[in-house]
């Protein structure tokens, strides 16, 4: 039999297991569950973060609608990659509780969820906000649906370097409800979050190589070595760091926030720089919890200086 024979018997195997031993009382928040919202928070405080930045400001109703719908498109997307994963969330500890491993829900359930969710959102977006919002927030489940996680992810080691743009999307979407474009200033709030994912993603991926490496996601820790994982993430790390200080040289933001960066890009580096130093991974778990403070910093300062924007040039 061939390899995809095997997993096509596979998956149809787990779904049958998964039917049999569904628990007799169905968990209605695990429909909250699936939309994974811890990831969906930080999702919709980026893309709110572009709204707000963006020139001209949006009126309350059509930003709301902008959050909502960006917020329902990335639990949709959640979703149903919790239904193409599967297989593999019941083999590693950290996602064997999820709803379809754990037997809790019907993969098919959850897919269709999905796909109106996705639907629903996009729809709504475009009629009620625009058509360049409804468009990038299409290709935003597009990008992580298809490309992340049907393609990328059980390919190449370099799955979270190219699939970190979906996730650096939302800013993008955000930006465009307000202004119908995509400018300079909205590049840049992509371009922090896309550098970003690299060390923030392999740091946890140093601390869980094990589970990754018994499902067979070619993560960068499984296939090239911790040592090469490091350096990579130093690599990442100063660009990261480069690219959060653009945003006051194109003028979106101020000295406030520059200075801001600046102290968090070093407080980085400098657990970047710990962890290719140790022996070992310790220092990994640390920087992996951290990167998701200064993330939310990074773009709180924003917001905080528009507060009290003082340009730097």
């Amino acid at each position: 039999m061939s390899d995809s024979g095997r997993s096509e018997l596979a998956l149809e195997n787990l779904d049958t297991t998964t039917s049999a031993s569904m628990e007799p009382r169905f968990r209605v928040n695990d429909f909250a569950v699936l939309l994974k919202p811890k990831i969906m928070a930080l999702v919709v405080f980026t893309a709110l973060v572009g709204i707000l930045m963006a020139p001209g400001g949006a009126d309350a109703q059509t930003g709301l609608i902008a959050v909502l719908c960006i917020a329902i498109g990335a639990g949709a997307s959640g979703a149903i990659n919790m239904w193409y994963d599967r297989d593999i969330d019941r083999i590693m500890r950290r996602t064997q509780d999820r709803p379809i491993p754990a037997g809790r829900m019907d993969p098919r359930l959850a897919l269709t969820y999905g796909v109106v969710l996705a639907g629903g959102s996009i729809i709504m977006m475009t009629v009620k906000v625009g058509t360049v919002a409804g468009g990038l927030l299409a290709l935003t489940i597009f990008y992580y649906v298809f490309i992340y996680t049907a393609w990328l992810k059980r390919r190449t080691p370099q799955n979270i370097v190219i699939g970190g743009a979906a996730g650096a999307f939302p800013p993008l979407v955000g930006w465009a409800a307000v202004t119908g474009s995509i400018d300079p200033g909205a590049i840049a709030l992509f371009m922090i979050i896309f550098l970003w994912t690299p060390p923030h993603s392999w740091a946890l991926a140093l601390f869980r190589r094990g589970d990754y490496a018994a499902a067979g996601v070619p993560m960068m820790p499984v296939v090239a070595g911790e040592r090469e994982t490091k350096r990579q993430m130093l690599i990442y790390t100063v660009l990261m760091v480069a690219s959060t200080l653009a945003p006051s040289f194109l003028g979106v933001s101020g000295v406030l926030y520059l200075a801001t960066a600046a102290v968090l890009g070093i407080m980085f580096w400098v657990r970047t720089w710990r962890l290719w130093k140790a022996e070992g991974t310790e220092p990994a778990k640390p920087l992996f919890l951290f990167s998701i403070l200064y993330l939310f910093l990074i773009f709180l300062a924003m917001i905080a200086d528009r507060l009290l924007f003082i340009p730097v040039l």
